[in-house]
């Protein structure tokens, strides 16, 4: 037998954020997100008294993260029987919370939230569901704003927690917390308090803990003030949307997972406010290289305006931003490095990594005398033939090596050579490293070894050209 509910404004506010964002139209299956805390609890009873009106079909689920043993079997309990009370199909999913973040290199919290929705997508897929309905409310929405603003957030960050994202809807999106407690209390409805919603050790709740209550000695209506403006920002940023879609279609040159490659004639004229939303978007876009911030984005702008073809910067989790000459890649990918490989002597060797084809020949001292010396050890190479130990190797750097710099008159490591010449440090290991025996006589593209060069006695030439790999 049901207990008779008092439903004041958390089910009348519901009713209308789902009417004004279009969370629902009436005949969806719905999953709730319910972890047994107060605002799912809250949020399971709304739909419930609202599923005739909308004629929806409810289902729950736990997700038991795997970090609160001790808790956990008494919550499922919780939201079984809740869900029993109520003739709700409840089910719930266990996930590997450590593993994963140890794995992805993630806090617990980001780990945490990437498995969940995971889940929330797979029982969607295997109940056939239309919508995942979650519990954040509009205290929810305030902390994100504070989180965001702490952290450098610009404008899209500051527009807080959607209400509605794909299939994900959240009805309670504009009831404050208090308001939902009152609900609970005024209808004696039970629900578990997760302890780690308690301690401070979280940015979240020391914000919420710690930082709300003293904000709201000088806004007693602090939540409902945060959460307009975070609304008012979501408002511009449909607006700003629909621009930087148009542009980043015609900026596009390249994207996969990892990496995004973008025109750069248009940066040129482009306003400051445009740029940062087309990055973050193209960002946001490429799987990769979520996660940079707003300070990032700043750093990229300025590398489009003031940096040189070549020029990049290294950002966290190993993203890289390189101005090339037409186009401005961000990228993920791992840094190349060359594979070993034995030159073809007379021949051609491909080597892929590096972009680009050794040609190889042995000519005369008298065409070598002919050659036009622009573009030496760039383009080309001139060697003594006799000097050479055949055969000869293409290799990546190794730690410890050196050679002697033609024109340089002493010996040098490759390391400091790199470093003399600002080589980019992603950029090393894929630069072709030619050896004789165990002797350095070209670093490819770049300098030859004064021991190797051509001189007076030389009979024999080795001349090494590199050209350019087609793609």
């Amino acid at each position: 037998m049901e207990l008779k509910m008092q439903f004041p404004e958390p089910a009348d506010k519901a009713a209308a954020a789902i009417k004004k964002y279009s969370m629902l139209s009436g005949g969806e299956k719905v999953l709730i997100g319910l972890s047994g805390g107060p605002d799912s609890v809250c949020l399971l009873h709304v739909l419930h008294f609202l599923k005739d009106k909308l004629r929806l079909e409810l289902n729950a689920i736990y997700i038991d993260h795997g970090l609160r043993p001790d808790e956990t079997p008494a919550e499922i309990a919780f939201c079984k029987k809740l869900c029993d009370s109520l003739n709700v199909t409840f089910l719930s999913k266990a996930i590997d919370v450590k593993t994963y973040a140890l794995a992805e290199k993630l806090n617990l919290q980001e780990a945490a939230r990437h498995m969940r929705y995971w889940s929330y997508d797979i029982a969607v897929y295997e109940l056939h569901a239309n919508s995942i309905a979650l519990a954040h409310t509009a205290d929810d929405q305030a902390e994100t704003l504070l989180m965001r603003l702490f952290r450098g957030s610009g404008a899209t960050g500051l527009s807080g927690i959607p209400p509605v994202r794909k299939n994900i809807i959240r009805p309670l999106i504009e009831v404050e917390r208090k308001e939902i407690e009152a609900f609970l209390d005024k209808n004696r409805i039970d629900f578990v308090i997760d302890s780690s919603n308690l301690k401070k050790d979280y940015v979240r709740n020391k914000i919420r803990l710690s930082l709300i209550p003293h904000l709201k000695e000088f806004n007693p209506d602090l939540i409902g003030t945060l959460s307009k403006t975070a609304a008012l920002f979501r408002d511009d940023e449909r607006y700003f949307e629909l621009i930087v879609t148009r542009i980043l279609m015609k900026l596009i040159s390249r994207k996969t997972d990892t990496r995004i490659e973008l025109f750069l004639s248009p940066f040129g004229s482009m306003d400051k406010v445009i740029m940062r939303r087309v990055l973050r978007r193209a960002i946001d876009e490429t799987k990769g290289l979520r996660g940079i911030s707003f300070i990032h984005i700043e750093d990229i702008i300025g590398l489009l305006r003031e940096g040189s073809p070549g020029d990049r910067i290294y950002l966290p989790k190993g993203v890289r931003v390189i101005k090339d000459y037409s186009t401005l890649v961000l990228t993920a990918e791992s840094p190349v490095t060359l594979e070993t490989c034995q030159v073809e002597v007379p021949g051609e060797t491909v080597l892929k990594e590096a972009g680009m084809v050794l040609k190889a020949s042995l000519i005369s001292i008298e065409e070598a005398d002919g050659q036009s010396k622009l573009g030496l050890w760039i383009s080309f190479g001139l060697f003594d033939a006799d000097c050479l130990t055949f055969p000869l190797f293409a290799r990546p750097r190794k730690n410890g090596d050196f050679f002697h710099p033609s024109g340089f008159g002493g010996r040098k490591k490759i390391q400091d050579f790199f470093v003399d010449l600002k080589v980019p440090r992603d950029e090393r290991n894929r630069i072709p490293i030619i050896t004789s025996g165990e002797d350095i006589i070209w670093v490819a593209g770049y300098r030859g070894d004064e021991r190797f060069k051509v001189h007076e006695g030389t009979t024999k030439v080795l001349k090494i050209e590199i050209k350019k790999l087609k793609d």
